[in-house]
């Protein structure tokens, strides 16, 4: 579950970001290890917190439990009107891009294909969960296929060796440039929460949890690390952040256009499974708050359809929403935005770890995070780091984000007054 959910995307698409923003090839490679390491840090702190409340719901659990119900319905808001179809809005997009492989198409046609890309695979889980489940296994299955043909001959017969070349990228300089790239790493990272979702079905969650993410989050960082090594070992750096496809443009230079097909049509699978498989469980987060009367409109988000037995109205809210984000943004601009937002609420679990240990003594925690308090530490700052960063770099979208955050306040306090 952790490499299905994980590995998306941002292994195809963002390269040329993070190599821009980094300022060096080596500061690029080095920006995907310290993305990794935050992204492992984090997760085996918030680990020994799924398995000391083995709750199905991941964070909005931990906040309300660790902090206060405030702090859980500010998180599932912004889950439910910035992060989960802002993901989805991105990830309909770079689908579309990658489609452009095969389809030559105008900007106005592919924010059209992506629009209906979003409610043809709504209408995939909404007829049947069984039927969003398959689809999910077939392209976790498909992913893999072109991520291991560009790895293998990249490294064996890339010829550009650029990995050591000084490059101007002409992006962010310094610290909030590295910091910028990480940021863009940790796109690619996502998703390793959603195996904490589980720990309430785990049969034995003191060993099955934290092999999970151990392993399942060392092989993904293998994997983007090999990757981005051959990207560089295939093209010039400089083109590498020219390219808006870098894994299909690299697969080009080389199959050829008719080998390069086969690549791209793969790394189309693998988009597809990982914007059916945020639809599929992020729908859950509004739906689950209504049916706690903790949401406006609880009884339209909160119902199920008879005949389908699936959340219709929130799958449809949630699609309608992501299709205006793609009218509106940009794959960079939605992906920055939703990860920026969703770390402010990760810092707040990882450093919930504290509140664990000091007052709520008497849960047992089958599984502690290792080398306390390095580890939760090392999660703590380099989420601070990368808020901090983003602020300084993309403000107006960071500030854009904390006012959607606020506006949740009021909303709050009026469902709580109603109650």
């Amino acid at each position: 579950m952790v490499i299905g959910v994980v590995i998306g995307s941002g292994i195809f698409f963002k390269a040329s970001t993070v190599f821009k923003n980094a300022g060096t090839p080596t500061l690029g490679i080095l920006a995907w290890i310290v993305g990794g390491i935050i992204t492992m840090a984090s997760a085996l702190t918030v680990t020994e917190i799924a398995t000391a409340i083995p709750k199905t719901g991941g964070i909005f659990v931990y906040l309300k439990e660790l902090y206060s119900e405030k702090w859980a319905f500010l998180f599932g808001w912004v889950q439910t009107l910035i992060y989960v179809p802002g993901v989805a809005a991105a990830l309909s997009i770079v689908f579309v891009t990658q489609a452009t492989y095969f389809i030559p198409m105008s900007e106005t046609t592919q924010k059209i294909l992506a629009i209906f890309m979003l409610f043809f695979i709504m209408s995939i889980n909404v007829l049947s969960t069984k039927l969003g489940s398959k689809v999910q296994f077939v392209a976790t299955i498909g992913k893999l296929i072109p991520i291991f043909v560009i790895i293998v001959f990249g490294l064996l017969k890339g010829t550009a060796h650029s990995i050591s070349a000084p490059v101007a990228t002409g992006g962010s300089t310094g610290m909030a440039g590295f910091g910028a790239a990480i940021l863009g790493t940790l796109w690619a990272y996502d998703g390793w929460i959603g195996v904490g979702n589980m720990a309430g079905e785990l049969k034995n969650p003191k060993k099955d949890l934290p092999r999970a993410i151990i392993l399942g989050l060392a092989i993904t960082i293998a994997v983007y690390l090999l990757i981005n090594l051959a990207i560089v070992n295939i093209m010039p750096v400089s083109d590498v952040i020219a390219s808006k496809k870098a894994a299909s443009d690299a697969a080009v230079i080389l199959f050829g256009n008719s080998g390069a097909s086969l690549i791209a049509a793969g790394i189309m699978v693998s988009i597809f499974g990982a914007l059916n498989g945020y639809l599929m469980t992020g729908v859950r987060i509004p739906f689950a708050m209504a049916q706690d009367n903790l949401f406006p409109f609880s009884k339209f988000f909160g119902k199920i359809n008879e005949k389908f037995e699936t959340p219709v109205n929130t799958f449809l809210f949630t699609v309608v929403l992501a299709s205006i984000y793609v009218l509106s943004g940009s794959f960079e601009t939605l992906t920055n935005l939703a990860v920026f937002m969703v770390w402010i609420f990760f810092v707040m679990t990882v450093a919930g770890i504290f509140i664990l240990r000091s007052k709520h003594k008497h849960l047992e925690r089958p599984y502690t995070v290792p080398f306390y308090p390095v580890v939760p530490i090392i999660g703590i700052v380099g989420g601070i780091y990368i808020i901090i960063s983003t602020l300084i770099t993309d403000t107006s979208s960071a500030l854009f984000g904390l006012a959607i955050t606020l506006l949740g306040l009021p909303v709050y306090w009026y469902i709580k007054k109603k109650k």
